[in-house]
Formats: C-alpha cells, sequence, structure tokens
C-alpha cells in the first residue's frame, strides 16, 4: 500500500495596501502627479498647523491631496466626502487604505480655514518652483488679464431691500449693506458683459499656458490697478487695451518689462500691425481663463482667493502631467 504524503498548501496573503495599488490604472493621471510632486516634501511642513497632543485626526499631507483633487473636479464638500468613500484612485492618491473611514464633509472647511490664504499662496509658489525646475516655464513672454468670478446672479430681494429703506438704487456705495458676500460688487467688462461679484487677475507664462501669479479682487477693481501686484519680471508683457495706460507702462518699467500691450484706437502712437501680431500672439493663451471656475465657491475676497489660488495649483498640475508624462498612443 502507497502512503501518500499530505500536501504543503502555501499561503499567499496580500496586503490591503497591495491591493489598492493593483486597482489603480498604471496611466491614471493622479499616479503620474505622484511622479511629478513630492507631497511629503511639499506638504510636510504645514503638519505643525496641528497640534500633536490630543486625538490624532487626519493627516494633513492626505488632507490636501482631498483639497486637490477637489479642486481638479470642481467638487463640493458633500461630493468629495462621497469620492473618497467609493473612488479607488483618489483612496489610493490620497493615502487612504480601502477600509480606511475618510473625513466627512466638514472636515475640508476646517482644512480650508486651517492652511489659510497665505499657506495655499505660498503652496502655489512651491508647485511652481517645481515645474518651473521641470523646464515647464518659459519666463521670457508673459500674457496678463483678468476674468469673471460671479458670486450671485439675481439681486432682486436685496434691491427691494434698499430701495424700502429709502435708497434710490442697489449700487456698489451700499450693496455690501445688503447682500452676504460683503466684498462683492458690479463690474464690467463692456456694455454686455456686467456681472457681480470678484475679479481673477492672473499672469501667464507664455510657454505652456501655466498661471505663474495671480491675485482676486472685487469686480470694480479696475485691471490695471491691479498690475503691480502680479506684474512678472525681466520679460515681455502682453495686454488688452484696459492696460493702456500711463500708470501701466510705469510698473513694466519698474520691473525692467517690454511692454506688449494693445494701444487704444484714440493712442496717436498706435501701430495696427503691430497690435494685431500682439494679439495673435497672445490669443492661445487667452483659453488659460476659459478653463477656469466662473463662480465663486466661497463669500469674501480672502477666501475667493483661496479659491483661485487652490484651482490654479490644479490646472498647472493638470496640464503639466499632460507635457511631462503624456498618455501612450493608443491607451
Amino acid at each position: 500500500m502507497v502512503k501518500i504524503e499530505p500536501k504543503t498548501i502555501k499561503m499567499i496573503t496580500t496586503t490591503e495596501e497591495e491591493i489598492i495599488e493593483k486597482m489603480v490604472d498604471k496611466n491614471h493621471a493622479f499616479r503620474k502627479l505622484s511622479n511629478v510632486v513630492n507631497f511629503e516634501t511639499l506638504i510636510s511642513p504645514y503638519r505643525e498647523l496641528y497640534s500633536s497632543i490630543g486625538a490624532e485626526g487626519v493627516d494633513v499631507i492626505k488632507g490636501f491631496k482631498a483639497l486637490l483633487v477637489q479642486f481638479w473636479e470642481n467638487y463640493s464638500d458633500r461630493e468629495m466626502e462621497k469620492v473618497l468613500q467609493e473612488n479607488v484612485a483618489v483612496k489610493w492618491f490620497c493615502g487612504f487604505g480601502l477600509t480606511e473611514k475618510t473625513p466627512d464633509h466638514s472636515y475640508f472647511g476646517k482644512l480650508r480655514k486651517r492652511l489659510g490664504t497665505k499657506n495655499i499662496a505660498d503652496i502655489f509658489n512651491s508647485v511652481n518652483d517645481i515645474l518651473r525646475g521641470k523646464g515647464l516655464f518659459g519666463d521670457v513672454f508673459k500674457f496678463v488679464d483678468a476674468s469673471t468670478i460671479i458670486t450671485k446672479t439675481a439681486l432682486w430681494e436685496e434691491r427691494d431691500r434698499a430701495i424700502k429703506n429709502g435708497e434710490e438704487s442697489l449700487n456698489n456705495k451700499i450693496v455690501g449693506d445688503y447682500v452676504a458676500d460683503k466684498d462683492a460688487r458690479w463690474g464690467a467688462k463692456s456694455k454686455n458683459h456686467i456681472w457681480f461679484g470678484h475679479k481673477r487677475h492672473c499672469a501667464v507664462d507664455m510657454r505652456y499656458g501655466l498661471i505663474d501669479k495671480l491675485a482676486a479682487t472685487p469686480a470694480n477693481v479696475l485691471d490695471p490697478h491691479v498690475l503691480n501686484n502680479i506684474c512678472p519680471t525681466n520679460c515681455m508683457v502682453f495686454m488688452d487695451k484696459l492696460y493702456d495706460i500711463k500708470k501701466s507702462v510705469l510698473i513694466l518699467r519698474a520691473n525692467g518689462c517690454a511692454s506688449g500691450i494693445i494701444r487704444k484706437n484714440n493712442n496717436k502712437n498706435k501701430n495696427r500691425d503691430l497690435d494685431k501680431w500682439r494679439s495673435k500672439i497672445r490669443m492661445p493663451f487667452e483659453a488659460t481663463f476659459s478653463k477656469l471656475n466662473k463662480r465663486a465657491r466661497y463669500r469674501s475676497s480672502v477666501k475667493v482667493l483661496f479659491q483661485c489660488f487652490a484651482e490654479a495649483i490644479a490646472y498647472n498640475l493638470k496640464k503639466s502631467i499632460r507635457i511631462l508624462l503624456p498618455d501612450p498612443i493608443g491607451a
């Protein structure tokens, strides 16, 4: 009688981390993003915003990555809560395990408040330094312009309250007394382009169309008055007719910049052929502004500025991975 030895069954165990790693496509945008930016180095200095005493909360790196995804996809706080619970790629990118508890919607507002506008501005500049080191900024030609951020489309109830209080109309001088966003104002690009809210002012690098500098103001602030805050240095700056004033020229000179301003029709120095060339050169980079959010997510100039910086970070990173790590042909 032949004796059969029992076979040894080899047990192979797979960790949760290995499972989620395998579930994310190798060409996924978030995987590429992790190869472009070292988030541990970028965000770890902001751990000091949290106390080491008490219950351990969500690590600030996980939180920032979640905020980045939120602005990357234009999610609300509640949508972001659900995405973190259900989307495997987002879990992997943010550093959460498959079964790990993720933060609820209230966490994101607290994180934005804790980070604050100054820190998000510093992160924006640090991200740009990373991308500049990868050759994505030319720093030779820049395009400066402003775009619309709408807070509210109709103010009929506010107008009626103002008239009831004896006001003749709801104008920019008194509108802050009646609306929820006390910093918002009416602005106009033309007779047919009037809105209530804020303005986003940007300096766009003309190598790949990445946002280099930005500012946010109430909508009634004139574009040239913000030029000093976003003016680049030692390059040629293209701007539209609204900037064709003496103050703009002086600011450019002070920053060592050459003027690419399109002259107004009544400017005696206007060269139509030159202005036609300038319009043609800057035209491709006007698309940068069309891809940015036209609606204010929050109230007040400070919070809108936070929104602008966060959206600019997402925009620059989204564009950079398409340039640095394009999808393989046929993918």
